[in-house]
């Protein structure tokens, strides 16, 4: 099985694979957020915005990469490394013949238009192709969401289709877009298949 490391970093970030001892910063993280995140989330409980729920949570993150299932990494600024501004996530982590995740990631509403999602998304890919040996990332994505559309392209992702009433977001059944990034594409070996 092949593995991760518990930090990486690029020219501004560190990504940092989940902790438990993150849960202060994270739950800090989703409160200041919790407006912002609304309309992308799916609907959240008031225990979630509590130090001991994102404990929890941050514990089965810790599970999931240890039995090789998924890999969530939260995003800090390397000049500020004490506050959590992004999270990226392998998720949904499957071998045999598929070797293939699912990508999530979001960024702290104060954060937007710098660039900081694209870097840690292109290095979330980096880990899954290189790391985790993977050879395929799907992200899904609501049309309506140009901004998080506009990462997975910069990041090299293409479209697949359209998923219809896909997720849950806030209460509504919500269409999104399948994005998918493989190796071959990934490593220049092969054009994206364009839709």
């Amino acid at each position: 099985m092949m593995a991760c490391r518990p930090v990486y970093e690029t020219a501004r970030l560190a990504l940092r694979l989940a902790a438990p001892s993150f849960a202060p910063a994270l739950t800090g993280y989703y409160r200041r957020n919790r407006a912002f995140f609304a309309a992308f989330d799916p609907e959240r409980e008031e225990d979630f915005f509590t130090e001991e729920r994102q404990r929890a949570s941050l514990e089965q993150d810790a599970a999931l990469a240890e039995a090789d299932r998924g890999y969530r990494f939260y995003v800090f600024r390397k000049e500020e490394p004490e506050t959590i501004i992004g999270m990226v996530g392998l998720n949904n982590l499957v071998r045999g013949a598929f070797q293939s995740c699912c990508l999530g990631y979001k960024l702290d509403g104060g954060h937007l238009c710098l660039g900081y999602m694209t870097e840690a998304v292109k290095a979330a890919a980096d880990i899954a192709f290189t790391d985790l040996g993977l050879h395929r990332i799907e992200a899904n994505i609501m049309p309506r969401n140009r901004a998080s559309l506009r990462v997975a392209e910069k990041a090299g992702f293409y479209q697949e289709g359209l998923a219809l009433k896909y997720l849950k977001i806030n209460g509504v059944w919500e269409d999104h877009i399948h994005m998918v990034l493989r190796r071959e594409v990934w490593s220049g070996e092969e054009a994206p298949a364009v839709k």
